[in-house]
């Protein structure tokens, strides 16, 4: 048995056989890449419309069983299909990893052949080989090298062999489809490389406090890299600035990155749109809240006490109780709905019995209950995704490719037997404007000598023209 006889080389000889005649062609297929494309679009709607990462009281609360959204959209369904993370599903990474295997096969099937045939070209020997083209013409009293000259003052590449030109211009143009597929591979790689690396984590830091980032909601599966370890963030103070009537016009956070020996190696003031980038990490301002309340019972020290988001389906309050007696049998609830320093003061029966701002007192239970300070909170989202970088090259290079893919590809023979030159071209794309120009060097060419014209262009230079 010879070597190319074992059973080793049949089967690797079957398989690329099958490779070749029937997988290489199906992934090449526009149908299946157009297919593809929709069902990327489609979850991608998807994973924009349900939210992404929230927990699963949030989807049972939002997406209950009966009724069922659309009659089949429950929380059950969302957290079984992974519509909860659709962007790091592995059937979502799956349909990237086709399309992308399909952009390949067309690319190195029939992109490249076309660059190749386009730049690949022979002469015209037969006058009957013009007859094929899509505009030609037979000249008297000119030459090649009149042409020649036309031709290249046209930007066209010119190439001669004794009674035998051929000219073109627009190469880039079969190049375009090539740099399109490429900026797609180069995206769908930053989207896999970010969906497998990244990481998304939510925080809420009281004013003057210090983290590291713990509170991470969804992540790769290779994402422990990107997480810092060696460097923490303080917020040196949080605010928000009021309009005149009272709302919110924006709220800040001054943040500092601390190092492990706590020096500050990077400080920014960040707001809604102007987020913190720090080695790959952002951090977007995105909420806020109240942390505490700062107050002062009679000459006391000031005791800082926590205060709770209140479930309730109006306007976000916080709330705290806080005792006004050593035995904990009196108390008040104090209430916060801003940092604009007011807080409401109940009493156990439920009846508002005060008002006080940042700095006044009240008489309460028989204690002087002065308020020092609201302090608020900063909510934080904390973005890595090291495909971005891919993923706006790609976009850059899709413009670069749609521009060149706009470039006419144009094709000028001539053939000069005896006192006759038949010219003819042809162009891929825009092909009136191509006419146009052909006929026009055709008038210049024919300016001195006389011939009849015919055609149905309504240009009337002197070449016999055929179409």
């Amino acid at each position: 048995m010879t070597r190319s006889d074992t059973p080793n080389d049949s089967l690797w000889n079957g398989l690329r056989d099958y490779f070749r005649q029937d997988l290489l062609p199906l992934l090449a297929d526009l149908r299946l890449a157009i297919l593809l494309l929709l069902a990327i679009a489609a979850f991608s709607v998807s994973g924009t419309v349900i939210e992404q990462g929230q927990t699963l009281e949030f989807y049972q609360a939002n997406y209950p069983t009966d009724p069922a959204l659309f009659g089949f959209l429950s929380w059950k369904v969302i957290l079984t299909a992974g519509l909860d993370h659709v962007y790091r599903t592995w059937w979502f990474l799956a349909l990237l990893i086709v399309f992308g295997a399909s952009l390949v096969a067309c690319t190195f099937t029939r992109q490249f052949p076309a660059l190749g045939a386009a730049q690949r070209w022979k002469y015209y020997t037969q006058p009957r080989q013009f007859q094929k083209l899509a505009l030609s013409a037979e000249l008297s009293a000119t030459d090649l090298a009149t042409l020649s000259m036309r031709l290249t003052q046209r930007r066209y590449r010119v190439f001669q062999d004794g009674p035998q030109l051929y000219g073109r211009k627009g190469i880039v143009g079969r190049i375009g489809p090539i740099v399109v597929h490429a900026s797609m591979i180069l995206i769908l790689l930053g989207s896999i490389w970010g969906a497998m690396t990244g990481f998304f984590a939510q925080e809420i830091v009281p004013s003057g406090e210090t983290f590291q980032i713990r509170n991470v909601f969804d992540a790769g599966p290779w994402a422990a890299a990107q997480i810092p370890k060696d460097w923490a963030v303080r917020v040196n103070r949080f605010w928000i600035d009021y309009t005149p009537e009272g709302t919110i016009d924006q709220f800040y956070s001054d943040l500092s990155v601390l190092d492990l020996a706590g020096t500050e190696i990077d400080r920014k003031t960040i707001y809604v749109n102007e987020p913190l980038r720090h080695r790959g990490v952002t951090l977007y301002q995105a909420d806020w809240g109240i942390a505490a309340v700062r107050v002062k019972l009679n000459n006391s020290p000031i005791l800082q006490l926590p205060m709770q988001l209140l479930d309730n389906d109006g306007p976000r309050f916080w709330g705290t109780w806080l005792p006004t007696k050593p035995d904990l049998s009196a108390g008040v609830t104090l209430l916060a709905s801003d940092l604009q320093g007011s807080v409401l003061i109940y009493d156990n029966a439920g009846q508002l019995i005060s008002t006080v701002r940042q700095g006044m007192a009240a008489e309460i239970n028989g204690v002087t209950l002065t308020l020092v300070d609201v302090v608020g909170s900063t909510g934080l989202q904390i973005k890595a995704d090291p495909g971005i970088p891919l993923v706006y090259g790609g976009f850059g290079l899709l413009m670069l490719g749609v521009i060149m893919s706009y470039v006419s590809h144009s094709q000028v023979w001539a053939l000069e037997q005896g006192e006759t030159v038949y010219i003819g071209g042809r162009t891929n794309r825009a092909q009136v404007a191509f006419e146009r120009e052909l006929l026009a060097l055709l008038a210049e060419l024919s300016a001195e000598s006389s011939g009849e014209f015919y055609g149905d262009t309504g240009v009337t230079p002197q070449p016999v023209v055929s179409r």
